[in-house]
């Protein structure tokens, strides 16, 4: 896998979960990576385990759902290393878990809010930048829920569904413009996302044991991988981690 050295890249939702793990990946490969997260305190905790590994890290805290705070995060990293290369939007929630009939209104707005409007958020404040340097990367991470309902997911799945589309737009726009954009379906992997989803008891997601999960240290190796140039071929495209072609790349062992 490639060397990541010189590289200057944002990670959304980077306190824990995969985002945590990516950041973490990412520096060892090289990266100069700016954690954003709600928890700001959490993300700044990850951002010193990268540095204490001797890579270069700084964290911020960030809700995707405020533009202002995207623009702010995005000015910070950019003067504080003097470019922005890569946004790994990763920042999402699953809540609420509930039928649409049983749903909280302000709750299901909230996941809109994040899952959807944040990742616009957040493409729309480093796309004009990118565009003027000549090209970028953004790593959208996606779900298997984007196409396909689940029950109690309305809303997670209508956000996720929603950045499919968001992937596909930004690719159609910039295909000449040097912008290179995945989504990517991590899967069913082992964070506090999946705690939660367990406890629900809802849909059959919530039923696979812990030990069936998959560890995040495969999600963060490819979204490392996404940010090289190894995987140019794949610009403009969303697939899963479960795609055999995709895990002999990172040569991980058949779904």
């Amino acid at each position: 896998m490639g060397s990541l050295t010189g590289q200057v890249i944002i990670v959304t939702g980077a306190s824990k979960g995969i985002g945590a793990a990516a950041a973490v990946a990412l520096g060892k490969a090289g990266a100069t990576v700016m954690l954003a997260a709600r928890n700001g305190k959490l993300a700044a905790d990850v951002a010193q385990t990268i540095v204490a590994a001797g890579g270069t890290a700084a964290a911020r805290a960030c809700d995707v759902s405020n533009y202002a705070e995207v623009q702010a995060l995005v000015a910070e990293t950019i003067g504080r290393f003097g470019k922005l290369d890569v946004l790994v939007n990763n920042a999402g929630v699953i809540e609420p878990i509930a039928s649409v009939a049983e749903s909280d209104p302000a709750a299901w707005a909230r996941n809109i809010d994040i899952n959807l409007t944040g990742a616009y958020y957040a493409i729309r404040a480093v796309l004009p930048g990118m565009i003027a340097a000549g090209g970028g990367t953004i790593v959208n991470v996606s779900s298997g829920a984007a196409i396909r309902p689940l029950e109690g997911w309305s809303a997670y799945c209508t956000g996720k569904a929603g950045l499919h589309m968001l992937t596909r737009a930004v690719a159609l726009e910039n295909a000449d413009k040097g912008i290179r954009i995945f989504g990517f379906q991590p899967g069913t992997t082992d964070t506090d996302m999946q705690v939660q989803i367990r406890a629900s008891g809802i849909n059959m997601i919530s039923k696979i044991p812990r030990e069936n999960l998959t560890p995040v240290a495969h999600p963060a190796a490819a979204i490392v991988y996404l940010c090289t140039a190894a995987a140019d071929d794949l610009n403009g495209q969303e697939f899963s981690l479960r795609d055999e072609p995709f895990r002999a790349r990172l040569n991980l062992d058949a779904a």
